[in-house]
């Protein structure tokens, strides 16, 4: 069957959560010409957590003919103070709720480690995240609600990049999860090439862990390399000569990733992460993973 589609609106990103000048329902609203079967929600979105203003949310999705696949959460697992962790803790599990108010069974609620703190040791920052996980699971099982744990670069209003970006600190928190059932990989291929890693391989290492995707792509700016872009610890960062572009025009082998992702009967969303340059382009990477969904989950 072919893949569900939903559409994440990275382009408004800091005018729904930061600077407040563009409204969720003003998305929900325009999003309705878009070719998605589900619209991704980021917590940052909400201006309330009452049950009355996430049920104006949810009817509005649902109201666009949308549902809402995915909640996107950044929890801070790794900060060094003890109440922060905690309260990334509380927030987190209350983060579930909404997930499960807005999506539903098996809607997804996505996780990361927290940011890179420069006094945080890898042994801690490790321990931190696998504790705080475990933690949630309870809380995951019963709302009937997945975490998905995503190879993440830098939420947009962090300070400091992803504890776990690159790949052997990301699988080494993952595969210390047993529970394959209410926990798992939300799979992004531009946050491994931006952490200097190989998106196929990290894919191969995770498929079987899978739970969501994020699609979008990167490409060079006329003149650049990746070896010039790495920095001496081996990561990228979002440096100037990397930029968003329509998925499956850039960096990214969509035909290897769509391909393994069918090899591991994949079933879940695959959200397009996309628009940094107006919505035309998102409508083309929509576009795109339809094809891309319809050669490798075909009908029947």
């Amino acid at each position: 069957m072919p893949l569900r589609i939903s559409a994440f609106p990275k382009c408004y990103l800091d005018q729904i959560a930061g600077a407040r000048t563009m409204s969720v329902f003003e998305w929900i609203e325009q999003a309705q010409s878009l070719d998605a079967d589900g619209l991704e929600m980021f917590d940052g979105f909400f201006t309330s957590l009452q049950p009355a203003y996430l049920d104006r949310v949810g009817a509005a999705i649902h109201g666009a003919g949308f549902v809402m696949p995915m909640l996107c959460c950044s929890p801070d697992f790794t900060n060094p103070a003890a109440d922060g962790r905690k309260r990334a803790l509380d927030r987190a599990v209350e983060m579930i709720h909404v997930c499960r108010r807005l999506g539903g069974p098996k809607s997804v609620c996505r996780v990361l480690s927290g940011q890179r703190y420069p006094e945080v040791s890898r042994e801690h920052g490790v321990a931190w995240v696998v504790e705080a996980i475990e933690k949630l699971l309870p809380v995951a099982r019963e709302c009937e609600v997945v975490l998905g744990m995503e190879n993440h670069y830098k939420d947009s209003f962090w300070k400091y990049p992803e504890f776990a970006q690159k790949k052997d600190l990301f699988l080494q928190i993952v595969n210390a999860i047993s529970d394959k059932s209410h926990f798992g990989v939300q799979y992004d291929p531009s946050n491994a090439i931006v952490a200097g890693d190989d998106p196929v391989e990290l894919l191969r290492a995770v498929a079987d862990r899978v739970v969501s995707m994020h699609a979008s792509d990167r490409y060079l700016a006329a003149g650049t390399s990746l070896d010039e872009l790495r920095q001496s610890d081996g990561t990228l960062g979002y440096s100037a000569n990397l930029c968003h572009g329509v998925t499956g025009k850039g960096l990214n082998d969509y035909d290897a990733i769509f391909r393994i992702l069918a090899d591991h009967n994949y079933k879940g969303w695959v959200s397009i992460e996309d628009g940094m340059n107006g919505m035309d382009e998102m409508a083309e990477s929509l576009a795109f993973l339809r094809k891309m969904s319809n050669k490798y989950f075909p009908e029947g």
